[in-house]
């Protein structure tokens, strides 16, 4: 470190000794830590405790950027409290699943005051000055502040109006002069229209959608203002974040350990060295750069990996009006209203009940067997004599009978025992999320019929709801092994089998109508006409359950959408991403004549790998 520099921490350091409060880094330097890097670990977690940033310091101990100048970013927000704040989160949670995410969702509710600028780390207790001279400073702000929907094609969102917008107006300019004098920032305060963005940058066909959602808040909710002053660390702002699911211990020197919780910076444009199914990435918990599997993360918003600082409450001005309406309106009949929980359930559920429509999830068949065994699945389950037996736990228990014998199944392969798992869990998660299946069609291929009749088990439906056949969203032929298509059971053999199939449903496409290895105009025209056909079938409110496979994610829902076929190279990359049980849901708008994609019910499930073992050869070798 340079002597300038090392001279400037020490007289900050003698500066924040002689003050009257105890300074936190009196036991970080007793510790032995160089003020520098005390001074940033305590910016990096919001300079609460001292054993807070000794255990940051810990952490980062093998952080190749522990030493570098790098100040921290901080923006000074006005964040709602109290009901109206459930009536936001509400709006949070119900517009991401109809409407999918947004980049409203990367942030929590909100007002902005002051831009991100950044801070030098030494001088972060000067910030917390400025916020405290600004709000003492401040009038009091109404307890309802007058907010106003605004709605375009691109955004939505409430614009504060009337004279408590002039002064929150005020207040961010009095702590940007604050911040300017003591702790030398420059902070650009935010003196045009103050706004509370609910959605940000969504599609347009979901405008209507959001606008009836919002519609449910009532932006006249008392509330209490509060200022809350936060950082980030500006390397990563335009980086990914991801959040870790499950504990992982490096198996390779470059690779990055990981804690469930823990949060992973991701530049998307530097995985050129990571192989599929890998990412490199950054841990926020120790700075180090590593390799580690995606699919132990999820993605995370962007203002999880913010530190809250400082915040200042703001006294109310009480409003007398809305105080006798609330009181007056606390007791019908001389009984209490029910408690805050109670409210904030029924919101969710009015919410939810906002818009009923006639939806399509397309869904694809859990894990087969031939996914985990190989192409030679047929033969390490066959006896000389041409009968099935189990050699794993993971084939199934047994399979159904076949007019043509076991040979049938070579291109017809079963779900596997995890397989069944995972549709049931599938179908438990669906009854949990509370739609209701109202038809269901299914590939003739085996393993989507055995994951629709798994799914509509869970809802005890499997007696009540025909499955109908539909050959039209097949799998595209020219995937199928051989020159033939595959010999797939007849409806007779499916009934036989205790399938609950409908004998009366006249298919878009015949079974005997399928040619092997079709173009691929052919088969993105065969899912189009047979989508038209299944939502013609079903006409009333509710779900229609379409099982298939992974392509038929998308060519079974851009015709319904009204896009074009995507290039057969990109639809090639795209669906071998698709998970078992992967999902996506369409609801239709009739107000607009179009249908919607929107977010599933329910996620994906994810697991590992888990190899074969025998013992023997694991006694022999020890």
């Amino acid at each position: 470190m340079a002597a300038g520099e090392t001279q400037l921490y020490a007289k900050v350091f003698n500066k924040l000794k002689g003050r009257s409060t105890p300074s936190l880094l009196d036991p970080l330097l007793g510790m032995g830590f160089p003020a520098h890097t005390a001074l940033k670990a305590l910016a990096a977690t919001g300079r609460k405790t001292a054993e807070e940033a000794s255990n940051w310091l810990h952490c980062h101990c093998n952080d190749p950027s522990l030493d570098d100048p790098i100040p921290q970013e901080y923006a000074l927000f006005l964040c709602p409290t109290g009901p109206l704040l459930d009536k936001l989160q509400d709006f949070w949670r119900e517009s991401r699943r109809q409407c999918a995410k947004n980049r409203a969702h990367e942030v929590f509710p909100h007002i902005t005051l002051c831009d991100f600028f950044t801070c030098e780390d030494q001088k972060v207790e000067y910030l917390y000055e400025a916020l405290k001279r600004a709000g003492d400073r401040t009038l009091r702000i109404p307890s309802a502040v007058p907010l106003v929907l605004h709605s375009s094609v691109s955004y939505l969102g409430f614009f504060v109006d009337d004279s408590p917008a002039d002064i929150i107006r005020e207040f961010a300019v009095m702590f940007a002069t604050e911040a300017s004098v003591l702790a030398d920032c420059t902070v650009k305060p935010c003196t045009k229209q103050l706004h509370l963005t609910l959605a940000h940058k969504f599609y347009p066909h979901h405008q209507r959608t959001l606008e009836q959602l919002a519609r449910a808040i009532n932006p006249s909710h008392s509330c209490q203002w509060t200022a809350t002053l936060y950082s980030r660390d500006m390397r990563f702002v335009h980086y990914q974040t991801l959040r870790v699911l499950f504990q992982y211990k490096p198996q390779n020197v470059d690779e990055l350990t990981l804690s469930p919780g823990d949060y992973i910076f991701v530049d998307p444009t530097q995985q050129e060295e990571a192989s599929e199914g890998w990412v490199i990435g950054i841990s926020q918990r120790t700075g180090c750069r590593g390799f580690l599997p995606e699919n132990y993360t999820e993605r995370a918003s962007e203002c999880d990996t913010w530190v809250r600082h400082r915040t200042y409450t703001f006294s109310v001005t009480p409003d007398l009006n809305s105080r006798k309406d609330g009181e007056a309106s606390s007791r019908r009949n001389g009984e209490p209203n029910p408690p805050s929980s109670s409210r904030s359930l029924s919101s969710l559920q009015s919410l939810q009940a906002t818009i009923v429509r006639r939806s399509v999830l397309v869904v694809r068949h859990g894990e087969r067997v031939d996914q985990i065994f190989g192409k030679s699945w047929l033969q390490q389950c066959t006896t000389p004599d041409g009968r099935y037996y189990r050699p794993d736990l993971n084939f199934p228990r047994s399979l159904p009978k076949r007019s043509r014998g076991i040979k049938d199944f070579e291109n017809d392969p079963p779900l596997s025992s995890c397989g069944i798992f995972q549709s049931r869990m599938a179908g438990e998660a669906l009854l949990d999320s509370g739609i209701r299946i109202t038809s269901v069609f299914s590939s003739p291929a085996l393993r989507c019929l055995q994951t629709a009749k798994h799914i509509l088990g869970e809802f005890k439906l499997e007696k009540k709801v025909k499955i109908r056949v539909e050959p039209g969203i097949f799998e595209w032929t020219k995937w199928e092994a051989g020159k033939t298509t595959p010999t797939l059971m007849t409806l007779e053999e499916m009934k036989e089998a205790d399938f609950n199939v409908s004998l009366d449903y006249r298919p878009a496409f015949p079974l005997a109508s399928l040619l092997p290895a079709e173009s691929y105009d052919d088969y993105v025209h065969r899912c189009a006409v047979s989508m038209e056909q299944i939502v013609s079938t079903c006409p009333q409110d509710g779900v229609i359950l379409v099982v298939g496979h992974s392509s038929a994610l998308d060519t079974c829902t851009r015709p319904l959408l009204g896009l074009p076929p995507r290039d057969c190279a990109d639809f090639a990359q795209l669906v071998r991403k698709v998970p078992s049980l992967g999902m996506c849901f369409c609801e239709e708008n009739k107000e607009e004549g179009k249908w919607e994609l929107v977010n599933p019910p329910v996620k994906t499930l994810t697991h590992g790998s888990n190899s074969a073992f025998n013992w023997r050869n694991w006694i022999q070798g020890n």
